[in-house]
């Protein structure tokens, strides 16, 4: 027990000094967790966990899950839909044949256990290329296809792992009766998630208070993902759909205090849960290598290389159709014309595979139900394991001077300067709304002429605060405004402390007002234009 709290505190301390060095170098932090996961797995001494699939299966993909579906625009979830669901369900099934059969005719695997290699590794992960794309200014509709993928492409990829399974372990597959199943647990799964969520919105509503809020909205995902999984389901499709529920109705029933702790909370859990999970599959490669032994190593290196370069080749040929195919239709092209090849390009690149490969790859039976080996088992785990590292590595390094390459950070960056403007646009037409309105409230009411005096210069003062354009001046007299507001903060912060350390106010009044001070300098960081922006 010692030991594993130990190395808890050893892992958190790696994962703050990664993130840290990640900044430094501008490299995905998922990189180098994993690079930092397997040299400590070799430090002598140092314990060696067994990575549980049920940890990431059961415990750690609902609230990933979740977290990024709350996060998703369900109107633009809704626009990228058909290059969603190509991806996400036909690239992935795709993927998972073009393997099986290389696999077969190549290097000799039977057919369904080509097939669930090929599910194993079909699914491309959303973490560490989005981390690293969110810094390359890439184009926003790319970033929402990427992250739609990778919300719905593990269902996919789960429930043909668990076909491939008891195929092999029954010895026995019916094309018609999987595509039945298969429709069954999407249209079961998304109206039982859209319940969920209903009923999780409406429990939250009625409790009103912020701890209890969290709490219950820590324990939606894994109500949305536990009840289907428990019956055949793979989980994560009722998981998307109710966070896509959550992010559509939840702001205007969400009180302000739960979310602003609400996103303080999750943010800081997701964090862990990514990295601690990149950290902990980096450990695992110790574990292969003591496996590896019984192998021949010429035969690991052989079925990693063609297994990725597959992926790789099945990701280019399907995307490029999925893409450009459906545009033949009239309708299709007036209403949504055909982005640049550059942007199908980046699209296919971004083939990152992550840690649920590797869970699916760990939770392979031993033995079938008749006492023998399961068919290749270790094989499949090492293949899966080298698939994550080279593409992690090798992708997530390479995303950058490919886009800069393609020059398709320039679209990414006049994207950015467009939504600043629209955003300080938003801003002013919300406080013009809000002054009619309480022009209206303050016709019909009796209210004094100093309260409406102080409520029309705290309007006004906000008004100011906004650049009336992104030039480089009004940037510039921007970001002079925000540095004195913060330095007038800063001083008064100083003079409360020494307020405190004389005895005049009680820490319960400082910790009042420090919270107030808390909230307007948050408040500047979130609207403040940085000079960093394009």
């Amino acid at each position: 027990m010692e030991a594993n709290f130990q190395l808890f505190l050893i892992l958190l301390a790696v994962l703050a000094g990664t993130a840290l060095l990640a900044r430094r170098v501008e490299v995905a932090p998922a990189i180098l967790l994993l690079l930092a996961g397997i040299a400590l797995a070799f430090v002598p001494g140092m314990p060696s966990p067994e990575l549980p699939p049920e940890l990431i299966l059961l415990l750690v993909l609902p609230p990933l899950i979740y977290s990024a579906a709350v996060a998703m625009s369900w109107r633009e979830f809704k626009f990228n839909l058909r290059p969603i669901i190509l991806l996400s369900v036909g690239c992935v099934i795709f993927t998972a044949f073009a393997v099986a059969a290389a696999t077969h005719y190549l290097i000799g695997l039977p057919w369904n256990v080509g097939f669930l290699l090929g599910a194993i590794v079909a699914p491309p992960d959303v973490v560490a290329p989005l981390a690293v794309a969110r810094r390359l200014a890439i184009p926003r509709r790319i970033m929402v296809v990427l992250e739609g993928e990778g919300l719905a492409n593990d269902a996919t990829a789960l429930i043909l792992y668990r076909f491939a399974v008891v195929a092999i372990s029954t010895g026995v597959f019916s094309f018609p009766k999987a595509i039945g199943e298969f429709s069954a647990i999407v249209v079961g799964e998304a109206t039982f998630g859209i319940a969920v969520g209903w009923l999780s919105l409406r429990a939250r509503h009625w409790a009103r208070d912020p701890q209890i809020e969290i709490t219950l909205s820590l324990i939606t995902p894994y109500v949305a993902f536990w009840l289907p999984e428990r019956f055949g389901g793979s989980g994560v499709i009722a998981t998307v759909a109710c966070g896509l529920y959550m992010s559509w109705n939840g702001p205007l029933l969400i009180s302000a205090a739960t979310r602003l702790q609400g996103i303080f909370f999750w943010n800081l859990v997701i964090y862990l849960i990514e990295g601690l999970l990149f950290l902990l599959t980096g450990f695992q490669m110790r574990l292969l290598f003591e496996k590896s032994k019984a192998f021949p190593l010429d035969d690991i290196l052989i079925a990693t290389a063609l297994v990725t370069v597959m992926i790789v080749i099945a990701r280019f040929a399907w995307t490029f159709p999925a893409i450009y195919l459906p545009r033949i239709i009239g309708r299709i092209r007036e209403r949504d014309p055909a982005p640049p090849w550059q942007w199908a390009f980046v699209l296919s690149f971004t083939g990152v595979r992550g840690a649920v490969s590797l869970a699916a790859a760990l939770a392979l039976p031993f033995a079938l139900p008749d006492g023998s080996p399961f068919p290749e088992r270790d094989l499949i785990l090492f293949v899966a394991f080298g698939v994550i590292f080279i593409t992690l590595v090798g992708f997530g390094l390479g995303l950058a001077p490919i886009v800069r390459w393609l020059g398709v950070a320039q679209a990414g960056r006049s994207e950015r300067v467009a939504e600043l403007e629209s955003e300080i646009s938003a801003r002013r037409e919300a406080l013009d709304a809000a002054l009619k309105s309480f022009d209206r409230i303050t016709e019909h009411r009796e209210i004094s002429d100093e309260v409406v005096q102080l409520l029309r210069a705290r309007h006004e003062t906000r008004a100011s605060q906004l650049p009336n354009s992104l030039d480089p001046d009004a940037r510039l007299r921007s970001a002079t405004g925000t540095g004195l507001t913060r330095e007038l903060i800063s001083a008064e912060r100083k003079f409360i402390h020494v307020l405190l350390r004389d005895g005049k106010i009680t820490d319960e009044t400082r910790r009042h007002i420090e919270r107030d001070l808390d909230l307007e300098e948050a408040s500047l960081s979130n609207r403040e234009f940085r000079d960093d922006q394009p």
